[in-house]
Protein backbone atom coordinates (compact mmCIF):
# COMPACT_ATOMS: atom_id res chain seq x y z
CA UNK A 1 0.00 0.00 0.00
CA UNK A 2 1.35 2.99 -0.75
CA UNK A 3 1.48 6.32 0.96
CA UNK A 4 -2.01 8.01 -0.76
CA UNK A 5 -3.41 4.64 -0.49
CA UNK A 6 -2.65 4.89 3.68
CA UNK A 7 -4.04 8.03 4.08
CA UNK A 8 -7.48 6.88 2.78
CA UNK A 9 -7.64 4.00 4.96
CA UNK A 10 -8.77 4.43 8.56
CA UNK A 11 -5.91 4.02 10.84
CA UNK A 12 -6.34 1.98 14.27
CA UNK A 13 -3.32 3.65 16.77
CA UNK A 14 -2.99 0.73 19.78
CA UNK A 15 -1.74 2.33 22.83
CA UNK A 16 -0.72 -0.24 25.65
CA UNK A 17 0.41 0.42 29.24
CA UNK A 18 0.05 0.61 33.22
CA UNK A 19 -2.28 2.42 35.49
CA UNK A 20 -0.84 6.26 35.69
CA UNK A 21 1.90 6.18 32.36
CA UNK A 22 0.03 8.98 31.05
CA UNK A 23 -2.32 6.68 28.04
CA UNK A 24 -5.60 8.59 28.34
CA UNK A 25 -2.90 12.42 28.17
CA UNK A 26 -1.30 11.42 25.53
CA UNK A 27 -3.67 9.34 23.34
CA UNK A 28 -6.55 12.02 23.62
CA UNK A 29 -3.31 14.56 22.15
CA UNK A 30 -2.32 12.56 19.55
CA UNK A 31 -5.73 11.95 18.08
CA UNK A 32 -6.27 15.78 18.34
CA UNK A 33 -3.28 16.43 16.59
CA UNK A 34 -3.85 14.01 14.02
CA UNK A 35 -7.53 14.50 13.76
CA UNK A 36 -8.61 10.57 14.54
CA UNK A 37 -11.02 10.01 17.03
CA UNK A 38 -10.11 8.84 20.69
CA UNK A 39 -11.29 5.78 22.52
CA UNK A 40 -10.74 5.37 26.34
CA UNK A 41 -11.06 1.77 27.10
CA UNK A 42 -10.41 2.46 30.47
CA UNK A 43 -13.64 3.96 30.88
CA UNK A 44 -15.22 1.46 29.99
CA UNK A 45 -14.27 -1.08 32.28
CA UNK A 46 -14.66 1.63 34.75
CA UNK A 47 -18.22 2.08 33.58
CA UNK A 48 -19.15 -1.31 33.86
CA UNK A 49 -17.54 -1.83 37.24
CA UNK A 50 -19.16 1.45 38.58
CA UNK A 51 -22.78 -0.01 37.72
CA UNK A 52 -21.80 -3.02 39.49
CA UNK A 53 -21.69 -1.10 42.56
CA UNK A 54 -24.44 0.79 42.35
CA UNK A 55 -26.18 -2.11 41.36
CA UNK A 56 -24.91 -4.48 44.21
CA UNK A 57 -23.45 -6.85 42.36
CA UNK A 58 -20.65 -8.73 44.19
CA UNK A 59 -18.23 -7.76 42.06
CA UNK A 60 -16.06 -10.42 43.43
CA UNK A 61 -18.10 -13.30 42.05
CA UNK A 62 -16.96 -13.53 38.60
CA UNK A 63 -20.28 -15.71 38.02
CA UNK A 64 -22.92 -13.06 39.40
CA UNK A 65 -20.63 -10.75 36.92
CA UNK A 66 -20.76 -12.70 33.96
CA UNK A 67 -24.59 -12.79 34.21
CA UNK A 68 -24.98 -8.66 34.76
CA UNK A 69 -22.38 -7.58 32.63
CA UNK A 70 -25.24 -7.63 29.27
CA UNK A 71 -27.68 -5.39 31.22
CA UNK A 72 -25.93 -1.90 31.21
CA UNK A 73 -25.84 0.04 28.12
CA UNK A 74 -22.58 1.54 27.56
CA UNK A 75 -21.61 4.14 25.55
CA UNK A 76 -18.51 5.43 24.41
CA UNK A 77 -17.92 9.27 22.72
CA UNK A 78 -15.04 9.21 20.75
CA UNK A 79 -14.44 12.71 20.03
CA UNK A 80 -10.88 13.57 21.14
CA UNK A 81 -12.02 17.07 22.07
CA UNK A 82 -14.49 15.86 24.82
CA UNK A 83 -14.56 12.68 25.19
CA UNK A 84 -18.07 11.09 27.09
CA UNK A 85 -18.77 8.05 28.64
CA UNK A 86 -22.65 7.17 29.98
CA UNK A 87 -24.10 3.95 31.10
CA UNK A 88 -27.91 3.79 30.66
CA UNK A 89 -27.82 7.52 29.24
CA UNK A 90 -26.19 8.89 32.52
CA UNK A 91 -22.63 11.01 32.16
CA UNK A 92 -20.66 9.03 34.89
CA UNK A 93 -17.32 10.61 33.61
CA UNK A 94 -16.91 11.77 37.20
CA UNK A 95 -18.23 8.98 39.40
CA UNK A 96 -16.16 6.05 37.05
CA UNK A 97 -13.37 7.58 38.91
CA UNK A 98 -13.52 7.57 42.40
CA UNK A 99 -11.39 5.42 45.10
CA UNK A 100 -14.11 2.44 44.91
CA UNK A 101 -14.68 2.16 41.65
CA UNK A 102 -10.39 2.27 41.07
CA UNK A 103 -10.07 -0.81 43.44
CA UNK A 104 -12.93 -3.13 42.32
CA UNK A 105 -12.12 -2.20 38.00
CA UNK A 106 -9.21 -4.90 38.00
CA UNK A 107 -11.75 -7.68 39.59
CA UNK A 108 -14.44 -6.75 37.37
CA UNK A 109 -12.03 -6.31 34.49
CA UNK A 110 -10.68 -10.09 34.63
CA UNK A 111 -14.19 -11.60 34.11
CA UNK A 112 -13.77 -13.19 30.21
CA UNK A 113 -17.80 -12.38 29.81
CA UNK A 114 -17.10 -8.41 30.43
CA UNK A 115 -13.82 -8.68 28.19
CA UNK A 116 -15.90 -10.65 25.42
CA UNK A 117 -18.65 -7.85 25.60
CA UNK A 118 -16.53 -4.25 25.85
CA UNK A 119 -14.20 -5.75 23.19
CA UNK A 120 -17.12 -6.00 20.96
CA UNK A 121 -17.78 -2.39 21.83
CA UNK A 122 -14.31 -0.90 20.99
CA UNK A 123 -14.04 -2.60 17.45
CA UNK A 124 -17.75 -1.31 16.69
CA UNK A 125 -16.01 2.52 18.17
CA UNK A 126 -13.12 1.36 15.27
CA UNK A 127 -15.43 0.46 12.66
CA UNK A 128 -17.18 3.77 12.43
CA UNK A 129 -14.49 5.95 12.92
CA UNK A 130 -14.33 7.44 9.48
CA UNK A 131 -10.72 8.55 9.55
CA UNK A 132 -9.11 6.28 12.25
CA UNK A 133 -9.08 5.60 15.89
CA UNK A 134 -6.01 5.93 18.31
CA UNK A 135 -7.50 3.29 21.22
CA UNK A 136 -6.07 3.23 25.45
CA UNK A 137 -5.99 0.19 27.38
CA UNK A 138 -3.94 -2.56 28.10
CA UNK A 139 -5.17 -5.34 25.13
CA UNK A 140 -5.34 -3.01 22.49
CA UNK A 141 -2.19 -3.93 20.24
CA UNK A 142 -2.35 -7.76 21.58
CA UNK A 143 -6.13 -8.97 21.56
CA UNK A 144 -8.47 -5.87 20.25
CA UNK A 145 -6.68 -4.68 17.37
CA UNK A 146 -3.84 -6.97 16.24
CA UNK A 147 -3.45 -5.68 12.82
CA UNK A 148 -2.97 -2.50 14.20
CA UNK A 149 -1.47 0.02 12.32
CA UNK A 150 0.42 1.47 14.68
CA UNK A 151 1.32 0.02 18.43
CA UNK A 152 2.64 1.00 21.32
CA UNK A 153 3.51 -0.05 24.99
CA UNK A 154 3.80 3.28 27.26
CA UNK A 155 5.41 2.99 30.18
CA UNK A 156 7.60 4.46 33.21
CA UNK A 157 8.94 3.83 36.86
CA UNK A 158 6.35 2.61 39.22
CA UNK A 159 7.94 6.13 41.33
CA UNK A 160 7.16 8.62 38.44
CA UNK A 161 3.30 7.07 37.53
CA UNK A 162 3.14 7.45 41.18
CA UNK A 163 4.02 11.80 40.86
CA UNK A 164 2.13 11.83 37.90
CA UNK A 165 -1.15 10.41 40.01
CA UNK A 166 -0.87 12.24 43.20
CA UNK A 167 0.04 15.37 40.86
CA UNK A 168 -3.58 14.87 39.02
CA UNK A 169 -5.73 14.31 42.00
CA UNK A 170 -4.16 16.98 43.88
CA UNK A 171 -5.65 19.18 40.69
CA UNK A 172 -8.65 17.64 41.89
CA UNK A 173 -8.84 18.44 45.30
CA UNK A 174 -8.84 15.12 46.06
CA UNK A 175 -7.70 14.53 49.50
CA UNK A 176 -4.19 13.63 50.79
CA UNK A 177 -5.03 10.24 52.29
CA UNK A 178 -7.24 9.24 49.19
CA UNK A 179 -4.10 10.40 47.19
CA UNK A 180 -1.65 8.00 48.82
CA UNK A 181 -3.96 4.92 49.21
CA UNK A 182 -4.41 5.39 45.66
CA UNK A 183 -0.70 5.79 44.35
CA UNK A 184 -0.43 2.88 46.35
CA UNK A 185 -2.22 0.69 44.19
CA UNK A 186 -0.39 0.95 41.36
CA UNK A 187 1.75 -2.39 42.22
CA UNK A 188 -1.22 -4.16 43.22
CA UNK A 189 -3.21 -3.38 39.71
CA UNK A 190 -0.18 -3.59 37.78
CA UNK A 191 0.27 -7.47 39.10
CA UNK A 192 -3.78 -8.03 38.84
CA UNK A 193 -3.71 -6.76 35.36
CA UNK A 194 -0.78 -8.83 33.91
CA UNK A 195 -1.29 -11.84 35.83
CA UNK A 196 -5.35 -12.16 34.95
CA UNK A 197 -5.78 -15.58 32.54
CA UNK A 198 -8.06 -13.38 30.26
CA UNK A 199 -6.48 -10.86 28.04
CA UNK A 200 -3.84 -9.60 30.58
CA UNK A 201 -1.21 -6.58 30.57
CA UNK A 202 1.10 -7.15 27.91
CA UNK A 203 3.80 -5.77 25.32
CA UNK A 204 2.88 -6.96 21.77
CA UNK A 205 5.62 -8.19 20.02
CA UNK A 206 5.70 -5.93 17.45
CA UNK A 207 4.85 -2.70 19.53
CA UNK A 208 6.95 0.28 20.17
CA UNK A 209 8.38 0.48 23.73
CA UNK A 210 8.07 4.03 24.76
CA UNK A 211 9.53 4.91 28.48
CA UNK A 212 8.42 8.48 29.44
CA UNK A 213 9.80 8.68 32.83
CA UNK A 214 12.48 10.79 32.09
CA UNK A 215 10.04 12.52 29.01
CA UNK A 216 8.19 15.45 28.80
CA UNK A 217 4.27 15.49 27.74
CA UNK A 218 5.13 16.97 24.84
CA UNK A 219 8.04 14.31 23.70
CA UNK A 220 5.78 12.02 24.27
CA UNK A 221 3.35 13.50 21.96
CA UNK A 222 5.59 14.26 19.31
CA UNK A 223 7.40 10.73 19.25
CA UNK A 224 3.74 8.50 18.59
CA UNK A 225 2.58 11.15 16.71
CA UNK A 226 5.61 10.92 14.72
CA UNK A 227 5.18 7.49 14.20
CA UNK A 228 1.72 7.43 13.18
CA UNK A 229 2.69 10.21 10.31
CA UNK A 230 5.65 7.92 9.25
CA UNK A 231 3.41 4.76 9.25
CA UNK A 232 -0.21 5.54 8.06
CA UNK A 233 0.92 8.31 5.81
CA UNK A 234 -1.10 11.13 8.06
CA UNK A 235 -0.26 14.51 8.70
CA UNK A 236 -1.30 17.05 11.58
CA UNK A 237 -4.53 19.38 11.29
Amino acid sequence: MDTADRAHAPVVVAIDGPSGSGKSTVSRAVAARLGLSFLDTGAMYRAMTWWMLVNEVDVEDPEAVAVACGKPVIVSGTDADGPTITVDGQDVSGPIRGPEVTAKVSAVSAVPAVRSRLVDLQRGCAEVAERGIVAEGRDMGTVVFPQATVKVFLTASVEARAARRAAELRAKGVDEATITAMAADLARRDAADSSRETAPLAQAADAVLVDTSELTLEQVIDRIAGLVEERAGLSSV
